[in-house]
């Protein structure tokens, strides 16, 4: 749906300003290009803090208050 909303949006863009829509077809591939390291940062952050938090819960775990000390059912 957002992917139609998009092509929308750029023909009424097209319509009323073609040089800038254009320019807007031209730049997406290269910003996404450029937004491809700070995805990769984002994901090795995301990565970091859930091996932070698994090791600080790691002695709780061990003595057993894991899921079941939680109340969620461990199916």
């Amino acid at each position: 749906m957002s992917t139609l909303f998009a092509v929308a949006a750029w023909c009424v863009l097209l319509v009323l300003c073609w040089p800038l829509a254009l320019l807007a077809l031209v730049a997406w591939p290269v910003l996404w290009l450029l937004s491809l390291p700070l995805r990769l940062v984002g994901i090795t952050c995301s990565a970091l803090f859930e091996f932070l938090r698994a090791l600080l819960m790691l002695p709780a775990r061990l003595l057993g208050g894991g899921a079941h000390g939680a109340g969620i059912r461990d199916w």
